[in-house]
């Protein structure tokens, strides 16, 4: 072969290997055109300096996520106690590093109802749990829930306060350990079925304790309740949230039935919890051919759920995925922290970890 060990390219041209082939280009001795070279040359350099930027960019990403995730770490770290990270993410942990059992573990909530503020959040919470998420706490965690429960009860029995609200707990959550007990071949519960049976045996134990409550009234000689004028009287009965209440406070004296009768009373408790179209649906006439706001309000509860209102609730950062009880701060990176929190109801609170 005449070309081997020789160039067989023509004198006064190059070739040069790009993105379409072998290109070939004449220099400028041979008195071809230096146009298609430059251009080339031009075009190779600005690849090479977008391939430059292109290193330094994927190094400085590395590092930010390299820094990120080092920040998480702490975050979770040092939120043990206060506070704890939310991270949301699209894999099955939805958000991240806490499940419900994990998050209702971390978060300090046998101090939570020490807190008179926190206390009517956390029996929420409690009586929710009970009556669909048991399955989904660790053992761990269904251990922790019994604690706080025993927490709870022992706290009502000393101040003698809130027990038909932790009564109505205790009753709902007996009845989710039944049905549960009674599926206890498809394991739907952790742990040996004794000890459940004995958690159950303990609730019982804790209702009877609830219903011997014998509430003594104080030795107190000074201004009375019934005292008050009538105005005062039906102000302060304004501030009752529940109409059990009302009605509990009406048994108390004859004067206070007649109170605890009040049309404008009832109509201003059925405004408050529920919505116009909802009022509007459940009309009910007395034998006067008015509206009768008492009964409307007991038939609006059995349709529809209250509104709930709460003196402090858990706080949900959407800067930085951070729970937390409201006024306790956390290391927020946000230029306006205050804006970027947001209320949890304990229904909300629940929600953050369904995937």
């Amino acid at each position: 072969m005449p070309f081997l060990g020789q160039d067989w390219r023509s004198p006064g041209q190059s070739w040069v290997k790009t993105a379409d082939g072998w290109t070939r280009f004449l220099d400028e001795k041979s008195g071809g055109y230096v146009g298609d070279i430059s251009s080339f040359r031009k075009k190779d350099d600005h690849n090479k300096e977008n391939l430059f930027n292109s290193l330094n960019y994927d190094v400085a990403a590395k590092k930010r996520k390299k820094d990120l995730l080092n920040n998480k770490a702490k975050i979770q770290y040092f939120h043990q106690e206060k506070w704890i990270y939310v991270h949301k993410g699209s894999t099955k942990e939805r958000h991240g590093y806490c499940t419900l059992g994990e998050a209702f573990n971390r978060l300090d909530f046998s101090s939570a109802i020490l807190d008179s503020r926190r206390f009517n959040y956390v029996v929420r919470l409690l009586e929710l749990i009970a009556k669909s998420q048991l399955t989904s706490l660790s053992g761990i965690a269904q251990k922790n829930y019994m604690n706080i429960l025993e927490k709870v009860v022992q706290k009502v029995l000393e101040d003698q306060q809130n027990i038909r609200l932790i009564r109505e707990l205790l009753q709902t959550l007996y009845t989710s350990l039944c049905t549960l007990v009674q599926r206890v071949g498809k394991s739907v519960l952790v742990g040996n079925i004794n000890m459940w049976v004995h958690r159950m045996e303990s609730i019982l134990h804790w209702q009877q304790q609830l219903n011997n409550i014998q509430i003594t009234r104080p030795a107190f000689k000074g201004t009375t309740f019934t005292d008050l004028p009538l105005c005062l009287q039906l102000n302060i009965m304004q501030r009752l949230s529940d109409g059990r209440d009302l009605v509990s406070l009406g048994q108390v004296a004859p004067d206070l039935q007649v109170l605890s009768e009040d049309r404008l009373l009832w109509k201003k408790l059925c405004q408050y919890h529920f919505t116009d179209r909802q009022i509007r649906k459940r009309l009910i006439l007395s034998d006067k051919g008015q509206l009768d706001w008492k009964k409307m309000y007991f038939k609006l509860i059995r349709c529809y759920p209250r509104k709930e209102q709460y003196g402090d609730t858990l706080q949900l950062c959407r800067h930085c995925h951070i729970l937390s009880w409201k006024g306790t701060d956390h290391p927020c990176t946000a230029n306006n922290p205050e804006t970027c929190s947001t209320s949890l109801s304990p229904q909300d609170f629940i929600n953050l970890f369904r995937f």
